[in-house]
């Protein structure tokens, strides 16, 4: 029969009995945890790689949803609000300079009414203009085109004018009284706009403006082919429908940022035409 009294524990090599504080932990006494196989570490790279490829795409696609909406609202700016103009000569001196960018505010003359002063942007439809060369295709003026098409880009085709206007619909200007002053309806004005650097040339005209059309003439009297030169077209006088709009602001250098003056005071004692 087996025996019933407690067996009696063996001595541990080095003397001592075993003990509860002397035991090894469980967890310690089992097998090693083993390391991550090779396939895993392969997976999670790839894991990793197709989260960062996933958020690149994500940001070009935020890229790309930015600049089409820039490029249709712009499109819709310059087709409906306002559209860029570069200025190549010198007819609107000190007002415009060579090389000035200009915002044109396509809501002149509809719906907003057309006032004497307001610089204007009009298409060539009389032929003031030399035809225009043939422009040289390079491998990135698509690009060009495109960019001007849209409205990023002032349109430099130079086939527009840019005056101010001088005589409305019904006018009677006339050039010039015993004092060298222009007159629209009798009345003499001062021409504050004109360029200071030289004195006007006197040339004669006496002209009433027919209905649907205006009479402008350029800022830099002596060096601008305006309404004044082009008497044996149409007149000289420029149809209302062939007017972009009136120009609002120098965007371009930015040491000339400003907006244009219609200067309501030189014609605010001008009266209605008859």
């Amino acid at each position: 029969m087996p025996e019933n009294h407690p067996r009696t524990p063996e001595p541990r090599p080095d003397g001592a009995p075993d003990s509860p504080a002397n035991a090894v932990p469980e967890a310690a006494a089992g097998p090693e945890t083993p390391a991550p196989a090779a396939g895993s570490r392969a997976e999670a790279k790839a894991a990793e790689e197709k989260a960062g490829g996933s958020q690149v795409l994500a940001w070009l696609k935020e890229i790309a949803t930015v600049v089409v909406i820039a490029v249709v609202l712009s499109f819709l700016i310059k087709t409906f609000l306002f559209r860029a103009f570069f200025i190549p000569s010198e007819s609107m001196v000190n007002t415009l300079d060579v090389d000035d960018r200009i915002f044109v505010n396509l809501l002149v003359p509809e719906p907003f009414a057309l006032s004497r002063g307001d610089v204007v942007v009009f298409r060539d439809t009389k032929g003031w203009l030399p035809p225009a060369p043939e422009k040289s295709e390079g491998p990135f003026t698509w690009v060009q085109d495109g960019l001007t098409f849209v409205g990023l880009l002032p349109d430099n085709s130079e086939q527009h004018l840019v005056k101010r206007v001088i005589g409305l619909p019904g006018d009677h200007v006339v050039c010039c009284d015993a004092g060298g002053k222009l007159t629209i309806n009798g009345t003499a004005i001062d021409e504050k706009y004109i360029n200071a650097a030289e004195v006007p040339q006197v040339r004669n005209f006496d002209v009433t403006v027919p209905e649907g059309k205006v009479w402008v003439m350029g800022d830099n009297r002596n060096h601008s082919a305006d309404s004044r030169a082009h008497m044996d077209a149409d007149g000289g006088f420029i149809d209302i429908a062939d007017l972009e709009g009136k120009a609002a602001v120098i965007a371009w250098p930015l040491n000339r940022i400003t907006t244009l003056d219609n200067y309501p005071d030189v014609f605010r004692t001008v009266p209605a035409a008859p």
